[in-house]
């Protein structure tokens, strides 16, 4: 009988809060880690796997994804998992929320968190976990429900939503957000929720859980972006992803996180999460506002997108909210990161096909869908731009691994360590190749990075000890949990 199912040899793995890559073994038993170790004999596993001197990363905890916002959600559980573990990611944590995209319903969560649930059950390659957006008035009531009956740790507020559109203008957020007469989603919607989820961190039935129970934010404020649209569009000297950022421009972004944290302040709700942080405005904000409440545990969140690309180095299709912004900015984010201000990078994965993405002229900017795909980047962009500036791969593990796995509830993700889930990936980082759309295991035919130069890929990924990724091609059946992150145990 042999100790282990799995032994993998001759791996450089990379560990979040070690100095540098090991040369080491390591053993998989019951789907964890069971040793992390020099020469472990593979003669003590079933399987073995030879990794031939590439680096081992853990999983890739992609936090900011978005299933179901224009296909079905039991589709995108399918193929956009896929492009995850494409990305070296074995975890991601979706946004849901009532209203239009999404699930195209509303009511209370008791009924449609089940739906949710449903119809991602057998389909995702990875494993999985959902923020929640409490977006009418019933929902604040129903977050401690959601925190002891599914699990649910973390929730969101979009704050433009109110009155700008998903995608631009809009003069009904009432039908869009599905409201009930009489209600509004607004500051004092916000503040509630923030109050909603702060009395459910003091419930003791939850107090094992108030570390990792926290509130997203996503920073834009619709009064600045409603009159600098009209503006842009009136002068029409800016075009394409340029104007897009220039009708939501930055300080848009640096009023919101004032906003959100004095929020926060207020209802003395610590856990906050500013995400995707996209410009230097907003990051000023945002270290200013720590600065100003340090009592408040700001959480800083920037995407592979705002790193790799601007807004004329992207190709078409790169609209997505906030928007990308100038190289300035780019640089800016990256001062950031290697600062260490920047506390995870993720995706914000929402695959968009291009009969969705585009509408008629294809080149009117105001007129596309916003958000696109890039899971499958996540890992090989932070690579391959990371090290060029002197990011350290182990710095590079903490940002899409361990960091976001212990903010958001999921204890036995991201790190390579005895006890945690084998979710693990190789990287190839002696490879030089052009990003094609159609190499993506996504089903969006298209991506803003068309024609980018990565120097790293994923070649294997792994999920609880077993292949879902092998050379490039996906391997097996769906496997993927539903990750409780709060609440009573199953």
């Amino acid at each position: 009988m042999t100790d282990f199912d799995l032994v993998i040899s001759n791996a450089t793995v990379v560990r979040a809060g070690q100095s540098s890559p090991e040369r080491l073994d390591i053993a998989v038993k019951d789907g964890r880690f069971a040793l992390v170790e020099p020469d472990i004999d593979p003669a003590r596993a079933a399987r073995t796997l030879d990794a031939r001197g590439r680096h081992l990363f853990p999983g890739v905890v992609d936090v900011h994804q978005h299933w179901g916002i224009y296909n079905p959600l039991s589709t995108d559980a399918d193929t956009e998992s896929q492009a995850a573990a494409q990305g070296g990611v074995t975890s991601g944590i979706t946004y849901i929320r009532t209203g239009a995209y999404y699930l195209n319903r509303t009511g209370p969560y008791r009924k449609v968190f089940p739906e949710i649930l449903d119809a991602v059950e057998g389909r995702s390659y990875v494993d999985y976990a959902f923020h929640v957006a409490p977006i009418l008035r019933e929902h604040i009531d129903e977050i401690p429900m959601l925190i002891e009956d599914f699990g649910v740790a973390s929730f969101k507020v979009f704050m433009f939503y109110g009155s700008h559109g998903l995608h631009g203008r809009s003069s009904d957020q009432g039908s869009f957000l599905m409201l009930p007469e009489g209600e509004a989603y607004d500051l004092a919607h916000f503040e509630f929720v923030m109050r909603g989820i702060e009395a459910a961190r003091q419930d003791p039935r939850f107090a094992a859980d108030r570390d990792h129970i926290s509130l997203s934010l996503h920073c834009e404020t619709a009064e600045i972006m409603r009159a600098y649209t009209r503006l842009v569009e009136e002068d029409g000297t800016l075009t394409g992803l340029e104007a897009y950022s220039a009708s939501r421009p930055p300080h848009s972004e640096g009023l919101a996180i004032a906003i959100a944290s004095y929020l926060a302040h207020e209802t003395e709700l610590p856990n906050i999460n500013l995400l995707h942080l996209t410009s230097r405005k907003a990051m000023e904000s945002a270290m200013l506002m720590q600065q100003t409440f340090p009592h408040i545990a700001f959480r800083r969140e920037v995407t592979v997108g705002h790193l790799l690309a601007d807004f004329h180095t992207a190709a078409p299709g790169g609209k997505v909210n906030p928007p990308l912004r100038s190289r300035e900015d780019v640089e800016a984010l990256w001062e950031h990161v290697l600062a260490g201000d920047v506390d995870w990078v993720c995706s914000d994965h929402a695959c968009c096909r291009d009969e969705a993405k585009f509408g008629d002229p294809r080149e009117d900017v105001f007129l596309a869908k916003s958000g696109f795909g890039g899971a499958e980047y996540l890992l090989p962009g932070m690579i391959s731009e990371g090290r060029k500036r002197g990011l350290s791969y182990n710095r590079i593990a903490e940002l899409v691994a361990r960091n976001p796995a212990q903010r958001y509830g999921l204890s036995h993700k991201g790190d390579v360590a005895v006890g945690y889930d084998a979710d693990f990936c190789l990287v190839d980082d002696d490879v030089e190749y052009v990003v094609r759309a159609e190499d993506s295991l996504s089903t969006q035919e298209y991506t803003p990075f068309e024609g980018f130069t990565l120097t790293a890929r994923v070649t294997d990924t792994y999920l609880r000890g077993e292949a879902v990724l092998t050379d490039g091609a996906m391997t097996g059946a769906p496997r993927g949990r539903y990750q409780r992150r709060a609440g009573r145990a199953d």
